[in-house]
């Protein structure tokens, strides 16, 4: 396979680097701060913290506003955003757990898989709106930016035919997979109706494998033109 190294250096765009989660941590827990009080709570110099806070605002994580202390010039604060708050606090792996151990406990396989390809859907529904790609080239990648943006990092490449290969270097729901493999199906199904082609996962972390591989099983000429 011919790794398709510039989509691979880019992917990380939207990623937080571990030293500007102690940023996103000290806004979720003070509403708003100075670049000077954010110095002093972090032990790092004002330059640091800027540099972070660029990084930060460009992601779309964090905001500047203006804060006027009296006469002169007003502060400058900044806080979290929609977006920044979500990523701080989206942590639901209990809620997920415990919800998928009462699906995993559904006796009637029509039951239970019917529920599963409903989740599929839903989730699809949810992430729809951020693919934008025309064809499934497009989509995979408008895909991958979705996922990264999860801290969920994703790889692609392209088989000897040209055809797009998704590789998962993470595991989305690692809890979840250890225990029912039916998180797979659940997975790909969603990956193939984003991508608007029939995929297969032909090499799973589950396995031993070092990630899970989604290949496209055709390309849909009729989809690919429109």
């Amino acid at each position: 396979m011919s790794t398709n190294s510039a989509q691979n250096d880019t992917r990380w765009a939207n990623e937080v680097f571990p030293t500007d989660l102690v940023v996103l941590d000290l806004l979720r827990k003070t509403p708003s701060l100075t670049t000077a009080e954010m110095a002093v709570a972090m032990e790092v110099t004002a330059t640091a913290v800027r540099q972070r806070l660029n990084r930060l605002m460009g992601q779309g994580y964090v905001e500047r506003i203006a804060a006027k202390a009296g006469r002169g010039r007003p502060t400058h604060k900044y806080r979290l955003t929609t977006k920044g708050e979500r990523k701080t606090g989206a942590n639901y792996a209990d809620l997920a757990m415990a919800l998928w151990d009462e699906i995993r406990s559904i006796e009637d396989p029509d039951v239970k898989q019917g529920l599963i390809a409903r989740l599929a859907k839903r989730l699809v529904e949810m992430y729809a709106s951020q693919i934008h790609g025309e064809d499934a080239h497009e989509r995979i990648h408008d895909l991958m930016a979705l996922f990264i943006g999860r801290q969920i990092p994703l790889e692609y490449e392209e088989d000897i035919e040209g055809k797009p290969v998704l590789n998962v270097l993470a595991c989305p729901y690692p809890d979840l997979a250890e225990q029912d493999r039916a998180v797979c199906a659940l997975e790909k199904a969603m990956f193939a109706e984003l991508v608007g082609q029939n995929m297969k996962l032909s090499h799973c972390r589950l396995d031993g494998e070092g990630c899970c591989t989604y290949e496209l099983t055709q390309i849909n000429s009729e989809t690919e033109s429109v």
